[in-house]
């Protein structure tokens, strides 16, 4: 992180850096990649909400089957729609009002 920090990188990409990590230490990951989105533009892919949450934007890259062809769009989310994808990611198929407001809590942490 520090040589990323003094750097003159415009973009760092990091796809699952938070494999076989979880609870606390995924937050403090997702809190050094914010820290680092001060200074440079970071992409990150993630299935883990405590590192989702701490994004400055949140894109939700998603793909669709018809027949033989296959698209991926990505759509940047607003507030609202963050807490549904970080209830979803926390809840599952399933996601309870209880979820929600776990997400949101998650996301007032961050933002104050």
């Amino acid at each position: 992180m520090v040589t990323a920090q003094f750097s003159n990188i415009p973009t760092l990409i990091f796809d699952e850096v938070d494999v076989g990590i979880g609870g606390g230490i995924a937050e403090m990951v997702g809190n050094k990649l914010r820290l680092l989105g001060t200074n440079s533009q970071i992409l990150c892919v993630t299935h883990q909400a405590q590192v989702a949450s701490q994004a400055h934007q949140h894109l939700n890259v998603y793909k669709q089957s018809e027949a033989e062809k296959t698209t991926t769009s990505i759509s940047q989310l607003d507030e609202e729609q963050r807490v549904e994808e970080l209830s979803r990611m926390m809840g599952g198929v399933k996601i309870t009002e209880q979820t929600r407001s776990h997400a949101r809590e998650m996301r007032k942490h961050v933002t104050g």
